[in-house]
């Protein structure tokens, strides 16, 4: 989010974490660690992922940016374009199947117990 807000409509740091699963890999001849003849598993890995508006010298930015700050000789960054949908922009104070509207939902709770804090 420094290079880009990650916006999706009045929304802005947009992004989406997997659950936790296991990455497995092989280091070949030239990897910072050495060739290894045995698969690795590393546990606990996950996969983020985020929308970008449709403009490659922010897309070069980014994935720069991934490269510097990712802990990986080779960060797996895929590109790909993309069509998705975005709000219609109606009044939806009084649609029942809207998450805002409906209560013990978890912004409600979240707020409770900053209320009580």
């Amino acid at each position: 989010v420094a290079i880009t807000p990650l916006r999706m409509g009045k929304y802005d740091g947009n992004a989406y974490q997997s659950a936790q699963g296991i990455e497995r890999y092989r280091t070949l001849e030239g990897a910072a660690a050495g060739a290894e003849i045995e698969l690795r598993r590393r546990p606990g890995t996950v996969e983020v992922s985020f929308e970008l508006p449709d403009d490659q010298a922010l897309a070069a930015r980014v994935a720069e940016a991934i490269f510097q700050a990712h802990s990986y000789q080779e960060p797996v960054i895929r590109i790909q374009p993309l069509l998705t949908s975005r709000s219609k922009g109606l009044d939806d104070h009084t649609n029942p199947n809207r998450w805002w509207n409906t209560t013990g939902d978890w912004k409600k709770a979240d707020l409770q117990v900053r209320e009580n804090a």
